[in-house]
Formats: structure tokens, sequence, C-alpha cells
């Protein structure tokens, strides 16, 4: 099912509850944080002229960055914006309804709200929807890992293209098809002898989705718990084996946040380091349930994309030597938490510091 037919099924799911839902011609590429469609949606006397943004699957894990997307657009357009995808279920639409958030699928769950009317109809069941579309290649791990390289550091696309590999760590017979696929989409400009990042905040939501979605739950390696992490700013990180990420690095970039979690991107926790912090190892069984304080991520970049922030020397208000992982992956795990202060500081961290290296003037 593509998005056309995604969204005609779901306007048409809110028949039955007494709207009418009109599509409506508008300027989708008019600004970066475009939408996919504009709609009426009328009930009685009572009518409303809003953005549709349509997703086909919509999980805990990439909620926030929806809601980071959903929320820019909002602002953009100075419309709400109405979520539509195949299925909501009962604990996504409760979070989606307190973030004020509106929704419809094509089971005919729904969340809207206007002065006059309020609808809120959960618990119906999935329906069939028909095979899914055919995945391009920038969506495949390859294709994330090479455009993750690209949203932080778009000045890598005019280079060899062996050097786009290295950065993203994929094999070079890759790339071609790759950057094909990101030049259909309009995100690669190719001008006579040279290539230009084309990218928008739209594009970097629409990875971190993807990202949470089908990478990040493979990069944990394993989870500990900690008796404080109070003290984590004092914890020394090993020079070029070891980055903060998420929520700590957030911490370090904005000084906004009081982590809750600490997440590590390294190959292997030193024995040295899991003594002296008094970490205890979280079953594998119990991962992902927010029990552990500490978790350990495997990096999926290239070394040389890393040296590059390294180097960089990226906002710091703590003001001491700290390693962080590029801010796009900072921003992405931010997002993936679901939490409504890391939501926050992720959309106040792509305003200081990913928005201006998106696309180099």
């Amino acid at each position: 099912m593509d998005e056309t037919t995604l969204i005609a099924d779901a306007l048409a799911a809110l028949t039955p509850l007494g709207f009418k839902a009109t599509l409506q011609k508008g300027n989708l590429r008019a600004n970066v944080r475009e939408v996919d469609a504009f709609a009426r949606i009328a009930k009685g006397k009572v009518q409303i002229d809003v953005a549709i943004e349509a997703k086909r699957a919509v999980t805990p894990a990439t909620l926030g960055a929806i809601l980071a997307q959903t929320k820019a657009q909002a602002l953009e357009h100075g419309k709400p914006v109405v979520l539509v995808t195949d299925y909501i279920t009962p604990p996504v639409a409760d979070r989606l309804r307190e973030a004020g958030q509106q929704f419809i699928d094509i089971a005919g769950n729904a969340y809207m709200e206007a002065p006059g009317w309020l609808i809120y109809v959960v618990g119906r069941k999935a329906v069939q929807s028909g095979a899914p579309a055919h995945a391009a290649r920038g969506g495949t791990p390859a294709g994330l890992k090479v455009l993750f390289a690209l949203l932080n550091n778009a000045a890598l696309i005019a280079r060899p293209q062996r050097e786009i590999a290295i950065e993203a760590n994929v094999a070079l017979g890759a790339i071609p098809g790759i950057l094909n696929d990101l030049r259909d989409q309009g995100h690669v400009l190719v001008i006579p002898g040279i290539r230009r990042m084309n990218a928008n905040k739209r594009l970097l939501d629409e990875w971190a989705m993807a990202y949470a979605r089908t990478m990040r739950p493979k990069t944990l390696t394993a989870a500990y718990n900690a008796p404080t992490i109070a003290d984590w700013k004092e914890w020394a990180m090993e020079p070029g084996a070891m980055w903060w990420g998420g929520e700590p690095a957030a911490a370090i970039m904005t000084d906004y946040l009081r982590p809750g979690v600490l997440t590590i991107y390294t190959e292997r926790l030193p024995a040295k380091f899991i003594h002296e912090h008094r970490l205890t190892k979280v079953p594998n069984d119990n991962r992902g349930r927010l029990e552990a304080t500490v978790e350990v991520r495997k990096p999926f970049w290239g070394t040389a994309l890393q040296q590059h922030y390294d180097e960089l020397g990226l906002p710091n208000t703590l003001g001491q030597p700290k390693r962080n992982v590029p801010p796009v992956l900072v921003y992405a795990d931010l997002l993936a938490t679901g939490d409504a202060r890391c939501i926050e500081t992720a959309e106040g961290l792509y305003d200081k510091t990913i928005a201006p290296i998106l696309t180099p003037r």
C-alpha cells in the first residue's frame, strides 16, 4: 500500500464516525518540513483544515521521532497535523493523545479534537492493508549507514565513493545504488561533476524513525545497573574507544538534561571500567524494560566519521574533555526514548547543532 492509498483509506474510516474528509490541493514541496497531504475535515457546522502525515508503522520506538516531526510541521504550516497510519495499538493511542497528537488509522481508531467535538476511538482490530511497498536501498542497513554519515557530514557527498564507504562503514559496491536512490528522492542534487546534499528535517526524522525501528535494537550489546550514576561526569572514557550517546551526550552538549540512563558506545566495555563503577549486568531477558541504568551499544559507523567529530569539538557545556557520538545519533537516541523531556532536548539539539550541518553553505 502506497501513501496515497493509505491516506485515502484512513480518511474514509472517518465516515462511519460522522465526519466528512476531503483532500485539498497544496504545495507539498514548498517548505523543508513538507507533509504528505492537506485535508478539510468536517462534522456538522464545524470544519478544520489539517496537514496529513502518513506513516506505515507507529511503534513506541518511533513515537519520539514522529512527534518531533509533526510538531515542526504544524509550526511550519500553521495547521494541526493529523497522523495517518495502518494501525494504532491502544497503548500507543494513549501516548499520542497525551501528547496532543491527532491520528486516524484504517481500522477506524482515531483521536480528533476541534471546537465543538472530540472523538477518541481505540481498540478496533487491525485490518489487512495489502502488500508493503517495495523498500528502496536507502531503507536497508547499508542505506541507513550511508545516510547517517551524510547527515552528519554533508560535505562527504562530494567526495569519492570510496571515502563515503569508509566513513559509513559499508561495502564500496553498495554506494552507487544508495546514492541513486537518494538522488531519485531529491535528497542528492547532481550538478555537472558535483554532488550536493539536499537534506532537511523531514529526512532527518525519517532516518531517526527507520533507525529506531530496525538498527537500534541490534546495537544493544549489554545492559548494567550501577549503584549510582550521579557522578557520571567523572567517569573516565577511554579515548578513541568509548563515546557517550543518548542522554549523557545531550547533557554535555546542551546542559539541559539530567541523564536517567547512561548510553555508552564501544566495541567492548573494559573490565576495569565495570569494576570501578560496580556495574552489575542485566540479564538479556530484561533488556529494554528500563531496569538498566547503563546501556552499552556497538558503533556502526566508520572511525573516520567519528574522528571528524572528535576533532571538530561540538558544544560542551561541562567545560571538560568528553567524547560524544555524532550529533544525529544523539538526536535519534533521545527521540527513541519517547520521553517528553528527551524529545524537547532533541529539538533544542537540532536547532543549535544539527540544522547548521545538514546542508553546507
